[in-house]
């Protein structure tokens, strides 16, 4: 038996091959139609030398094409390697050599980027170009061409539980590093290969595709699919034979229209970031949204305010907060009522494989106020590609037992729950006590003239840092600074109150919707501050 990503796409494509499988941009693949597709591209690359443990890298926005070439990858037991579309040329070009490239599927539009980058990865020996309305001339060899030259037919030998995973995660610092993963290790850490909420086993391979002939739910992941929320939303729907639907890029009037054509049932988000713009743009417009059953962000937090009004406009929705990230997979889930409490702080359920170990590694006892670094035994990846002293320093051995710590931190509560932190590595300290960014985020964010925004340390000389903000005013409003100070100062204890405060036209986050906080400390650095 081999818990193999191909392996499970497979019997769901035994299990319902008419059902449609992925939709974007107009265009729909059965999963018969994808299964025949991403075979024709395997025996491609496998006619020009790609096989077993080699690397394809796969630079494209959302599109059918893409999940065609990341299961023609894993068919062959390659890996596919994402490609943040968004990336320089430097960035670009650390990538293609740091992930030693043998073969890349491009979108045309990409052409540019990759004639520049391409003589500076000498492994690099076939490109497959998904051809678009760019116009850009391009090496390689049209998509649809080598889909048309190559077999159809599944004839793959055995594939094992232990092929290789691999998503390049960019964090919050540095170049990007690849976090490797064995397959059976990935599909039960965030694949769906463990219920998230017993966290019992799945029994078998077949079990998801068998139980998804009785009907599966349409998914619609909003995240770039070059990001690892989006990627295990769609496969873990296509392990259990349901519908995905993709917008090529973010954009919240067609998000609602893709959710009222094809009658969406789980909207999936990276919090604020995607939240905010689609509620408004849910309001502007007239859109259909009764299929909706679920709305869950992924890898970052949804704000009590935004929370709320999603449970104003949608009552019968069910709203949840998964935590996790690329190193450690599924850690906890908060399900939300519409009259939460804001001043406690964003709350989930720990699934059963989660602890906090304090800074000498020692496991926290689950005591009221106990607070931690967030960790994760179990299904967990073999570390960094290519970086052992980064594996080192975040995978950690407790009493014979291997954790990852990402290096968040959180607080345990009376009722069992935890309140989460934000990432240590952001914590600004201010004159001895502890700041978490997000918690400060979230309540400038339940303020009616603020959009969004993002929260920093900057040089103190009494203090040693002093919390300051970034903020986005909503619409041309003019916010008044004594108002939001006064807000806030409602919401949390005045040491956690900005002092400084920068606005700006545009928040800096990630394709993904993370906080750019990086970008933050640039920009409060070059520009003058408001206050």
């Amino acid at each position: 038996m081999a818990y193999n990503i191909a392996d499970l796409l497979e019997h769901a494509v035994d299990a319902v091959p008419d059902r449609p499988a992925v939709v974007c941009g107009g265009r729909r693949v059965t999963y018969a139609e994808l299964d025949r597709r991403a075979n024709r591209l395997a025996h491609h690359l496998a006619a020009h030398g790609v096989g077993k443990g080699d690397h394809i890298g796969v630079y494209s926005r959302n599109s059918i094409e893409m999940i065609e070439a990341m299961y023609a990858a894993f068919k062959l037991r390659a890996i596919a390697i994402n490609v943040n579309y968004r990336y320089v040329q430097g960035e670009l070009r650390y990538l293609f050599t740091n992930a030693d490239l043998v073969a890349l599927v491009h979108e045309q539009r990409y052409a540019d980027m990759v004639a520049d980058v391409r003589p500076d990865a000498p492994k690099l020996k076939h490109v497959v170009v998904v051809e678009d309305d760019s116009g850009k001339s391009f090496e390689g060899v049209p998509y649809e061409t080598a889909l048309a030259g190559a077999a159809e037919e599944r004839d793959f030998g055995e594939r094992s539980s232990d092929d290789i995973y691999m998503l390049y995660t960019g964090g919050t610092t540095g170049y990007p590093k690849g976090v490797v993963w064995r397959h059976e290790d990935v599909w039960r850490a965030l694949g769906g290969g463990i219920d998230f909420v017993t966290g019992e086993y799945v029994p078998d391979e077949w079990t998801l595709a068998e139980n998804g002939k009785q009907g599966a739910l349409v998914r619609l992941p909003a995240a770039p699919l070059i990001h690892g929320a989006a990627q295990w939303a769609a496969f873990g729907a296509l392990f259990a034979g349901g519908t995905v639907v993709f917008v090529p890029q973010f954009d919240p009037d067609d998000i609602w229209r893709n959710v009222a054509e094809h009658k969406v049932n789980v909207l999936t988000i990276v919090g604020d970031a995607m939240a905010r713009p689609l509620i408004e743009a849910y309001h502007r417009g007239d859109y259909d949204a009764s299929s909706l059953v679920a709305v869950s962000s992924h890898a970052a937090l949804f704000s009590q305010s935004v929370k709320e009004e999603y449970l104003r406009t949608f009552p019968n929705v069910f709203l949840t907060d998964a935590i996790g990230s690329s190193e450690s997979g599924f850690t906890g889930i908060g399900a939300f009522g519409k009259d939460a409490d804001h001043s406690a702080g964003p709350r989930v359920s720990f699934g059963k494989d989660a602890v906090l170990l304090d800074e000498e590694n020692r496991v926290v006892p689950k005591e009221p106020g106990a607070t931690g670094r967030i960790a994760r035994r179990g299904h967990l990846p073999l570390g960094y590609y290519k970086d052992p002293a980064k594996t080192e320093q975040i995978f950690v051995e407790v009493d014979g037992t291997r954790y990852v710590v990402p290096g968040d931190y959180a607080r345990y509560e009376e009722d069992g729950t935890v309140t989460l932190l934000g990432r240590g590595s952001q914590c600004v300290n201010t004159g001895g006590e502890k700041v978490f960014p997000e918690e400060v985020e979230g309540a400038l964010k339940s303020h009616p003239d603020v959009f969004d925004a993002l929260v920093i340390g900057v040089p103190d000389e009494r203090l040693g840092q002093r919390v300051a903000a970034i903020i986005e005013t909503r619409g041309n409003r003019k916010p008044d600074l004594a108002a939001i100070e006064a807000h806030v100062r409602t919401e949390l204890a005045g040491y956690k109150v900005p002092r400084t405060i920068w606005f700006t036209d545009s928040i800096g986050r990630s394709p993904s919707g993370k906080p750019d906080y990086p970008w933050a400390q640039r920009y409060a650095a070059e520009n003058p501050p408001a206050r």
